[in-house]
């Protein structure tokens, strides 16, 4: 199983436009963050967990052929908006299926509506096999890649965290409830958000994402869907062992 970090990012990506800090203006590569995503890779299956904003860009970048399911964790922006981008795969390989919570599904049909009710003719649209995933309910994709998903909160929007086999992702969440915390024991791989150092109210700051990986305590852990205030190199002595700072283009192979 590999597992490709496409974007570790926040919202609005780092460097942020107009901004001048520190990590905005580094040139180690890790400090360059496209908005947040990953490629699962298991027994010939690829899938990807959320189309983000820079999908496009990050699938040249992976030199990406194709897939086989996206699986999407909640509808804001830097999460969704590449979702037309998976064209050029529907031209090759037809209708991808896409998996999301209910609530989800709401927002992908009001804002992609042209795909759900073509109003018109000519040009290309995403083609989607929707499937509603429920939390704590899991499925196959192929033979071998057991996907559960799992709630996890937002502040106050229930997003989905998905455990992969033995590899999980959480992203942008405030609070892991109590259930969703004993589904996450047991894991190889943890991927979770660390939006910054200091608090905010709906993201996880780096003392609580710690505290969780303490709590659950995964082999590895990575954090990710980071801000420009967290510098890779400067911040990475601020890690214990077996937690490290994401970045774009990590690839977490089993061991």
């Amino acid at each position: 199983m590999k597992f490709t970090l496409l974007g570790t990012g926040t919202s609005t990506g780092v460097p942020s436009i107009g901004c001048e800090c520190e990590t905005c203006t580094s040139d180690d590569p890790r400090d360059r963050r496209l908005r947040v995503s990953v490629l699962v890779e298991h027994d010939g299956q690829s899938v990807l967990i959320d189309t983000s904003s820079d999908f496009r860009q990050q699938a040249l970048r992976q030199k990406l052929k194709r897939l086989d399911a996206v699986l999407i964790t909640h509808c804001h922006a830097d999460h969704i908006f590449g979702l037309d981008d998976i064209r050029p795969l529907n031209f090759r390989h037809g209708a991808l299926g896409v998996y999301a919570n209910e609530r989800a599904w709401r927002d992908i049909r009001r804002i992609f509506q042209y795909v759900f009710e073509p109003s018109h003719f000519g040009g290309g649209l995403p083609q989607v096999v929707a499937h509603t995933v429920v939390d704590g309910a899991p499925f196959c994709l192929g033979r071998n890649l057991r996907v559960t998903p799992l709630e996890v909160i937002h502040g106050r929007l229930p997003v989905v965290a998905y455990r992969c086999n033995d590899f999980a992702y959480a992203t942008d969440l405030s609070e892991i409830p109590p259930s969703t915390l004993e589904s996450l024991r047991g894991l190889d791989v943890l991927v979770l958000d660390c939006l910054r150092l200091t608090s905010h109210p709906t993201h996880l700051s780096l003392e609580r994402s710690l505290a969780y990986i303490e709590e659950l305590k995964p082999r590895r852990a990575y954090l990710t869907h980071i801000a420009h205030d967290i510098k890779h190199e400067r911040d990475s002595a601020l890690l214990p062992p077996g937690v490290a700072f994401g970045y774009d283009g990590l690839e977490i192979n089993d061991e």
